[in-house]
């Protein structure tokens, strides 16, 4: 089932956050299809906190993966530097991905090969610079 929620600024994410959560089912990896600029990290900060966590959350572009804690554990990882899908197996993204634990990716497009068949994937599109469309599904 897909979901379709536009926001007109950064003050409405918490929704988002809550609709992603509340989507989830039984799936635990969430790819966050996205371009540069788009709200991933803004996003990925929304989730975790809407989860509990008092954790700083910052983009992984450089350690790939951050890890957060609230009522559950949070996986947080950037693969915008990965040119090849065996950096990521080099790493232990299989492992993380296979933990049960909530995974949320951005540039997910870079490891398409390794996501679980029921990986939830949200699309986000830019209105505007404050208005945003997250297409979850």
């Amino acid at each position: 089932m897909e979901k379709i929620i536009e926001i007109d600024s950064l003050d409405e994410l918490d929704k988002v956050a809550k609709a992603v959560i509340e989507s989830l089912d039984r799936r635990t990896v969430v790819a966050l299809d996205a371009p540069m600029g788009a709200g991933k990290t803004t996003l990925v900060s929304q989730i975790a906190k809407y989860l509990g966590s008092e954790d700083d959350v910052t983009s992984p572009t450089f350690a790939i993966v951050n890890q957060y804690e609230g009522e559950r554990t949070i996986y947080h990882f950037d693969m915008y530097r990965i040119d090849k899908i065996e950096e990521a197996l080099d790493f232990g993204s299989e492992e993380y991905l296979s933990s049960g634990e909530l995974c949320l990716v951005e540039w997910p497009e870079k490891i398409e090969a390794l996501l679980p068949e029921d990986t939830m994937v949200v699309k986000i599109e830019i209105l505007s610079d404050t208005a945003r469309r997250f297409v979850i599904r």
